[in-house]
């Protein structure tokens, strides 16, 4: 028995190829993946598969009799991990360190195999510049060589911080890209409230007389809270911005988020009205949260929970009024991607803006999928987490995720071409 994965020193979106061969005909072979992360937690998955008349099982082409997943997919064994076990402190690394995937085949009547191999979040031949001495907190990330490059400016979503590693995989497609944290960081404010929109004005001047930038304006990408403020920022400074992608984010001001979120009472967040943003000192107008007693109720039972049961219901689009971002005034295509089952803002969240954009747009709404769509994919796709104690549930699909957010990296890349 045999069992080969390809390419050796693959990126971490790099799709992958294996293969079993040398078996008997329609023998039921299991493969095991085990990885683990940042934070020394491990992650598992298995699926078994009858190969066929050659002795072969291709990973792209079968589907599995049984498993953590169920449909042909070759990195089906990467998305369909689960947890196992506490995270241990042996196994934290650098969050930019390639992340480990050990794969082991198991047959009747025939010796185990395994291969392992390291998954690359910082591909090679890519300039990593620290910015902070530039009045920002960030990270910019471009190709080796002359350039220059078309220019990327990353938001994050109320996570906070920055993430380097998706701005690293990106630029490798090509494109100078920064990662920028506006709030959650040392020199930041510490919540995501009142965060003035100048500081991504003085991001985008950063970009825009950078020498490895191609000249012609920035593209301001964002997810979830990010892709509200990507919107913002492309209407408060259309000069500037050639174009905005926004992952199930919005185009209405939501309300910000008074505490962290990783420690503080989700209860008194949702309860608390704040702004996230201001411009020239003044705060900008916001949907308020909505507890309802279904939240409320699961709160205090100590029942998982979703955020999107916070937001209200967009059916009536003059109830979000003042709040609406002013679209209009981006001067430049938008590409706009939901998920058909978020779980937080919703499709409708985007859609309110269609209508209103001078520019040509795209909105793509993945069936089926859930909020955590954004980003490179091949990665795992939990379906709950917790902050702050309280446990939060992951609408959609596994599969539908980790499709769309396949498909949506694809779109991201292909936009920015």
């Amino acid at each position: 028995m045999r069992l080969d994965i390809k390419p050796e020193h693959p990126a971490l979106d790099t799709e992958l190829s294996i293969r079993v061969s040398e078996l008997p005909p329609a023998c039921r072979v299991t493969l095991h993946a085990h990885s683990t992360d940042a934070d020394g937690q491990a992650w598992v998955s298995q699926a078994t598969f009858t190969a066929d008349r050659d002795g072969l099982v291709d990973l792209r082409r079968d589907t599995p009799v049984t498993g953590s997943y169920r449909v042909a997919d070759p990195m089906g064994l990467v998305w369909s991990m689960l947890p196992a076990g506490a995270p241990e402190n042996r196994h934290v690394r650098d969050r930019l360190a390639p992340v480990p995937l050990q794969l082991t085949a198991e047959a009747d009547g025939a010796s185990s195999v395994n291969t392992q191999l390291q998954r690359c979040l910082v591909p090679d031949d890519l300039v990593r510049t620290d910015v902070a001495g530039h009045g920002l907190v960030g990270v910019l990330f471009h190709p080796a060589g002359d350039g220059p490059w078309r220019g990327v400016m990353q938001l994050g979503g109320a996570e906070g911080g920055m993430h380097q590693d998706d701005a690293a995989l990106l630029a490798a497609h090509g494109f100078t890209v920064l990662a920028l944290a506006y709030f959650g960081m040392p020199g930041l404010p510490p919540t995501l409230r009142c965060i003035p929109l100048e500081y991504f004005g003085q991001a985008l001047n950063y970009l825009l007389t950078h020498p490895k930038v191609t000249p012609g304006g920035i593209t301001v990408m964002g997810v979830s809270k990010g892709g509200e403020a990507a919107l913002l920022t492309g209407a408060i400074y259309p000069d500037a911005v050639r174009s905005v992608i926004s992952v199930v984010g919005s185009a209405v001001h939501t309300q910000g988020i008074s505490q962290d979120i990783r420690t503080g009472s989700l209860l008194e967040i949702l309860q608390t009205p704040v702004a996230s943003w201001t411009y020239q000192g003044q705060d900008l107008p916001y949907l308020r949260n909505v507890v309802t007693p279904r939240l409320r109720a699961a709160l205090a039972a100590g029942d998982p929970v979703s955020i999107g049961w916070a937001f209200p219901d967009l059916g009536d689009p003059p109830e979000a009024g003042p709040a609406l971002i002013p679209v209009d005034r981006i001067d430049g295509p938008v590409l706009l991607l939901s998920a058909g089952d978020d779980g937080g803002y919703g499709a409708a969240y985007h859609e309110i803006a269609i209508s209103r954009l001078r520019y040509p747009a795209r909105h793509i709404v993945y069936e089926h999928a859930g909020h955590p769509i954004a980003g490179p994919p091949y990665r795992p796709t939990p379906r709950a987490g917790q902050y702050g104690g309280v446990e939060f549930q992951h609408t959609g699909i596994a599969a539908a995720d980790a499709a769309a957010r396949a498909g949506a990296w694809r779109e991201v890349r292909e936009f920015l071409q």
